[in-house]
């Protein structure tokens, strides 16, 4: 692949960031921006969207499903892809589809058509992620300089989630069209400017074929998984429909490992799940996420339904917390550096479990500079740790014909991790429900969705915690090798001392 950095095989302390390295950076960057913008956007357009196309409340959900569906069932057939076809042509062709369907969805007058231009943009988005991480992981060499673009580049999808919280409650006074037609014109400029400036890749010529099977078979479980999930609130829990659609997901998942384990190119390479790393960094990002969601699904209905406040003032309320992520994009590349991931990681899951159990204090007259902004507060600072941080240990020690899959593979964690905890949260906060309707009736059953907020961010504190004990004895091993070395040459110049005094001796 060529690249803009040279020599290709210079160490990256020596590599100096060139203007077309940081434009590269700066086209992915957008497309990542774009993909966290969508997401947060839309929701607060929901009631606008309804009452203009004139859709029922469970049509409207699929607006967001809609979305979640292509994007996280997609995400693992997406990132091999790019290894196989080339990173550059994928990330490229689906950027364009992403922009010609956010215009699409700002011109539709019907509830299916603008559903189906969702599910495309997810699709597409499926596609944009896991390319444009390997982009920057196979362009940038593995350590301070990958470091710190991984750091700036997921710190603009932190970022792009919260402003569009901020930009949505601004464009929906308006039209709830603008909204959808934002992203379109960002997409073209970032298309056009990334045909110049992202590196060429090649295809991987030195696969055994094409996983059919295995692409199929994944991605119609990851498609069933999410639907499951997101559809069981609605028709419950327990009823058949749910439970024989779970039992189908295992058996496809069953399925999908038998053929993964066979095939002589596979979808997964089953094996890069043997580093703990790598399974710590693929759960912990389903606990980061899951929890936040939940959190801000929970949060965003306390403050509009229970509080009153507009979706403006609710938006700025988490403004905080998304500016204390943008703030720390340039240094959390050093950070990392210096502490290493596994130490950020458990250090921002601590944050983030203090976080949530603060925000257990609230009632229906809340002084937000007493109670809401320091969960904001440790919550970005804990955003602003983990997030670059998972994404720097799923990547670190891949070859770079696999980058692609790792990417993949970590996008679909935090998608699913993101669709299954939401819907827990939900359904824990529908089974605490009670008659009344009364605002101290309704906050008493978003408490304990709350708790179980705070319980997966505790889970995800407590498995991250068990790299710490790697580490540290990665650490003792290096210390002793290095101990043994220096022991080594004390003894080697000892024997060359003594045989210099043997020849003077012999000279005497």
């Amino acid at each position: 692949m060529t690249s803009p950095l040279t020599p290709s095989a210079a160490p990256s302390s020596t590599v100096r960031w060139t203007p077309r390295l940081w434009g590269t950076l700066l086209v992915l960057c957008a497309a990542m921006f774009l993909d966290a913008l969508d997401v947060s956007m839309v929701g607060v357009a929901l009631p606008s969207i309804g009452s203009e196309l004139d859709l029922s409340t469970s049509t409207l959900q699929w607006i967001v499903s809609g979305y979640i569906l292509g994007y996280g069932g997609l995400l693992l057939l997406g990132g091999r892809t790019a290894d196989l076809l080339g990173r550059r042509q994928v990330f490229l062709v689906a950027l364009g589809v992403f922009a010609l369907a956010s215009l699409l969805g700002g011109l539709v007058d019907s509830g299916p058509l603008l559903i189906a231009s969702r599910f495309i943009k997810g699709l597409s988005a499926a596609f944009t992620a896991p390319a444009g991480l390997s982009i920057i992981t196979t362009t940038f060499p593995e350590g301070p300089l990958r470091n710190r673009a991984l750091s700036i580049y997921t710190t603009c999808a932190a970022t792009g989630f919260s402003m569009g919280l901020v930009l949505s409650g601004l464009l929906t006074e308006a039209s709830w069209r603008l909204t959808m037609l934002l992203p379109a014109p960002i997409a073209v400029i970032a298309l056009i400017a990334g045909l110049k400036l992202i590196p060429r890749s090649e295809r991987d010529r030195t696969h055994r074929g094409y996983d059919i099977p295995g692409a199929i078979i994944g991605t119609t479980s990851m498609l069933l998984l999410v639907f499951t999930v997101v559809q069981a609130p609605e028709v419950g829990w327990t009823t058949a429909r749910t439970l024989l659609s779970f039992l189908a997901v295992a058996v496809l998942l069953t399925v999908f490992v038998r053929v993964e384990q066979r095939s002589p190119s596979p979808l997964i390479r089953l094996g890069v799940l043997r580093s703990g790393n790598q399974v710590r960094a693929q759960l912990g990002a389903m606990a980061f996420f899951g929890s936040y969601v939940g959190f801000q699904f929970l949060v965003t209905l306390y403050m509009q339904s229970l509080l009153g406040w507009s979706a403006l003032h609710t938006a700025l309320a988490f403004l905080p917390a998304g500016a204390l992520v943008a703030l720390s994009a340039t240094k959390m590349g050093a950070i990392v550096d210096r502490f290493g991931t596994p130490r950020l990681i458990v250090a921002g899951f601590a944050l983030m479990v203090v976080g949530y159990a603060l925000f257990l204090r609230v009632d229906l007259d809340p002084v937000y500079a007493a109670v809401i902004l320091p969960s904001m507060l440790l919550i970005g600072a804990a955003c602003a740790l983990v997030f670059p941080s998972l994404n720097i240990q799923a990547t670190n020690g891949v070859d770079d014909h696999e980058q692609g899959m790792v990417s993949g593979l970590l996008n679909t964690s935090v998608q699913v991790g993101g669709a299954i905890f939401l819907a827990i949260v939900t359904a824990v906060v529908t089974a605490n429900s009670s008659e009344s309707s009364s605002p101290q009736a309704v906050l008493d059953s978003y408490r304990p969705g709350l708790v179980v907020v705070t319980a997966i961010a505790v889970a995800g504190l407590l498995i991250t915690a068990t790299g710490l004990r790697g580490q540290r004895t990665r650490q003792t091993t290096i210390l002793v090798a290095k101990s043994d070395d220096v022991r080594e040459d004390e003894r080697v110049q000892e024997d060359a001392g003594e045989q210099e005094d043997a020849r003077v001796a012999a000279r005497d």
